[in-house]
């Protein structure tokens, strides 16, 4: 039997996949404008771990791991390096699969990239801000905590002393 620690309740629990024999893992990808480094490959290590233990235990498993091929980090470097920005995250998410392959880590089922989905975080985002769960600024748009009322609930943070 398969447990696993629930930072909800603090305990080890029994895992019970949402349907039966299937799981669904997402796991957070790189941000890709620099090489990979030794953080990248433990959290990429670690998630293939589970995803081959789970389809070892027969679980249909579909595992998502993202590429953050659009931000800050990668926009600055690309001025640095006056190149566009695409030929930066291209450079390094290749660099990354190689480095993947190199550790023998399998691929995941999908490999989605933020580009490819900027048209549905910019409606969650305007509805953020319509339902006031999160508010613009000069600086952009940030997500209120205060007006999620289990804010803390799983890290078990109490909001005053954050």
């Amino acid at each position: 039997m398969l447990k696993v620690y629930n930072s909800l309740t603090q305990k080890k629990e029994k895992f019970a996949p949402l349907k039966a024999k299937e799981v669904r893992m997402y796991v957070c990808g790189i941000t890709a404008y620099d090489a990979c480094h030794l953080g990248h490959a433990r959290a990429a290590v670690a998630f293939d771990i589970v995803y081959r233990y789970l389809k070892f235990l027969g679980f249909k498993v579909t595992y998502v791991r993202n590429y953050t091929d659009i931000d800050d980090k990668i926009i600055n470097r690309a001025k640095e390096l006056n190149i566009p920005w695409n030929a930066i995250t291209e450079r390094y998410i290749k660099e990354y699969q190689e480095d993947m392959l190199e550790l023998r880590v399998l691929t995941p089922t999908k490999e989605p990239r933020a580009t490819e989905h900027i048209p549905h975080m910019i409606r969650a985002i305007q509805k953020l801000i319509e339902n006031k769960m999160a508010y613009e600024s000069q600086a952009g748009v940030y997500y209120s905590v205060r007006a999620f009322k289990d804010y803390g609930k799983l890290s078990h943070k109490n909001m005053e002393d954050l």
